[in-house]
């Protein structure tokens, strides 16, 4: 017996097209809209944050090791 079929893949994909257009809808109508051309300051910071920590994150990966020892 089969697990995966076409029918059953068909299926999935149509849920997840359907899926998409449905989270893309929602995530649209929750985003706050800019009013009187000003920024976004929670979102602005929070970019900001983000590409911060980010770039802590790659220095300190990048570091080489010291050697133990005397």
């Amino acid at each position: 017996m089969k697990v995966f079929s076409k029918r059953n893949a068909l299926l999935g994909w149509a849920t997840w097209l359907v899926g998409k257009r449905l989270f893309r809808r929602k995530a649209r109508a929750a985003v706050p809209t800019v009013e009187g051309g000003k920024p976004n300051r929670s979102a602005i910071a929070a970019a900001l944050a983000a590409v911060g920590g980010g770039l802590l994150f790659w220095r300190r990966r990048k570091r080489p090791e010291q050697p133990t020892g005397a």
